[in-house]
C-alpha cells in the first residue's frame, strides 16, 4: 500500500492557529463506519448525546511541559531545541543532561555554547546520540523546571505559527494541555483531549457513560512522519504507558454489558490495541509497558469499538490509524466533506467521532 494513497488537499486557512475561545466550542463530525451517509454535524458540548449508558470513555492523562528552547548560536543563528528526557547523567559534575531534537543547528560540535538569552544563560551540546539526536547539558545554576518556565514554550507542532514575544505563547500553556492531565512526560498534547472542559466530562458521567484513564507519554513516535512509499515498511518508535486496573475493569465490564469502548485519540486506541496483543487479551493487559504497534489499512481491532480524533496530517501515521478503523475511502471523503464545510484541522482544530 502506497502512502500517497493517504494525500488530500486541505487550504491553509483551515489549519487551525489557535485554539477556540471555549474549548468545547469546537465543532464535531460524526462518522459512522459500514454506512454511505453524509457524516453528521455537531457541537462538541453536544457530544453525550452521541454516547450510551453503558459506554466508557477512555482518556489518556499524560502531560506536556514547555520543553521547546529557542537559542542562538555565537554567530547569532538561531536554534530551536526540543528536549526529549532527561538521560540521567550529566558531564563533569554540571547540569543536566538531556537528549533533545535540534532544528536549525547545522553542524553543531561538541562544546559548542547556545546561548538562552542576552545574560549568557547557556546550554551546552555534547554530541549526537544513535537516533541523529544531541546530548545538550542545561544550565547548571537553574533546576530544569525553572530552566522550562522561564525560557521554555510548549512544543507546538510547526504547522502552528509562532513568533518572539507572541501573545498566544501564554494561551498555549494553558490551552495545549488537557484538563485532566496529570502525569508528566509527553512531549506533545493527546489532542483529541483538548476538547473536553470539567463541566462536560461531569455531564458526560450523568448520561451513565464511564470515564477511565491511562497514561500514554506522548513522544516521537507519534508524531514521525512517514518516509517510506510503502507503508509496511514504517516502524514506529516505543512510547511508554501505563495502564491501570481499573481501565482495564472498567472495559472488561462494559464489553460484558453490550457498552462501546471510546477512545479519546490516536495514543489511547494505540495503547489498548498494543495491551491487549502483548498481554492475550485486554483483561490481562493491566500494568506498563512500551507501545511501538503500527496500525494502519488492514489492522483487525480488537479492543476499541468507536474513536473521538482530531483530523489529522496528509501522509501520517494518525491517519493511517483512523483509515484503518473507517476505511480508507471513507474517511477521506469524511475529510473532503469537512473541507467543504470548512472545518478547522489539526491539533487546534475540530473533530471527529468514528463509530
Amino acid at each position: 500500500m502506497r502512502i500517497e494513497l493517504f494525500d488530500y488537499h486541505l487550504p491553509a486557512d483551515l489549519i487551525a492557529q489557535s485554539p477556540p475561545e471555549r474549548r468545547d466550542e469546537s465543532r464535531l463530525l460524526s462518522l459512522a463506519r459500514g454506512v454511505t451517509d453524509h457524516p453528521s454535524e455537531y457541537r462538541f458540548a453536544e457530544v453525550p448525546e452521541l454516547l450510551r449508558e453503558g459506554d466508557v470513555l477512555i482518556i489518556n492523562d499524560a502531560m506536556v511541559a514547555p520543553q521547546r528552547l529557542h537559542t542562538k548560536r555565537t554567530t547569532g543563528g538561531a536554534v530551536e531545541i526540543l528536549l526529549l528526557h532527561d538521560v540521567g547523567a550529566s558531564v563533569g559534575g554540571q547540569g543536566p543532561v538531556w537528549e533533545a531534537m535540534i532544528r536549525g543547528g547545522k553542524r553543531l560540535h561538541p562544546g559548542e555554547i547556545l546561548y538562552l538569552d542576552e545574560c549568557a544563560t547557556h546550554l551546552v551540546v555534547h554530541g549526537e546520540t544513535k537516533k541523529g539526536r544531541h546530548l545538550v547539558e542545561l544550565p547548571r545554576n537553574y533546576g530544569v523546571e525553572e530552566v522550562l518556565n522561564r525560557w521554555g514554550q510548549m512544543p507546538l507542532p510547526p504547522y502552528i505559527q509562532r513568533y518572539p514575544g507572541d501573545e498566544h505563547t501564554i494561551i498555549d500553556r494553558e490551552r495545549y494541555q488537557t484538563v485532566y492531565a496529570r502525569e508528566p512526560g509527553a512531549i506533545a498534547a493527546p489532542t483529541a483531549g483538548l476538547h473536553f472542559t470539567q463541566s462536560l466530562l461531569k455531564k458526560i458521567q450523568r448520561v451513565g457513560v464511564k470515564i477511565a484513564t491511562l497514561t500514554l507519554k506522548v513522544g516521537t513516535g507519534t508524531f514521525q512522519p512517514v518516509r517510506v512509499s510503502e507503508v509496511a515498511e514504517h516502524r514506529m518508535e516505543s512510547e511508554p504507558y501505563v495502564l491501570p486496573d481499573q481501565c482495564v475493569a472498567a472495559i472488561v465490564a462494559a464489553k460484558a454489558n453490550q457498552g462501546r469502548v471510546i477512545g479519546v485519540g490516536t495514543t489511547v486506541v494505540r495503547t489498548l490495541e498494543h495491551a491487549a496483543r502483548a498481554s492475550d487479551g485486554i483483561e490481562n493487559a493491566a500494568g506498563a509497558g512500551n507501545a511501538n504497534i503500527f496500525i494502519y489499512p488492514g489492522f483487525g481491532f480488537h479492543v476499541v469499538d468507536a474513536m473521538l480524533t482530531n483530523f489529522h496530517l496528509p501522509r501520517s501515521t494518525p491517519i493511517l490509524m483512523a483509515a484503518a478503523f473507517a476505511g480508507r475511502e471513507r474517511l477521506l471523503q469524511a475529510y473532503k466533506f469537512a473541507v467543504r464545510q470548512r472545518f478547522r484541522f489539526y491539533s487546534y482544530g475540530d473533530a471527529m467521532l468514528i463509530t
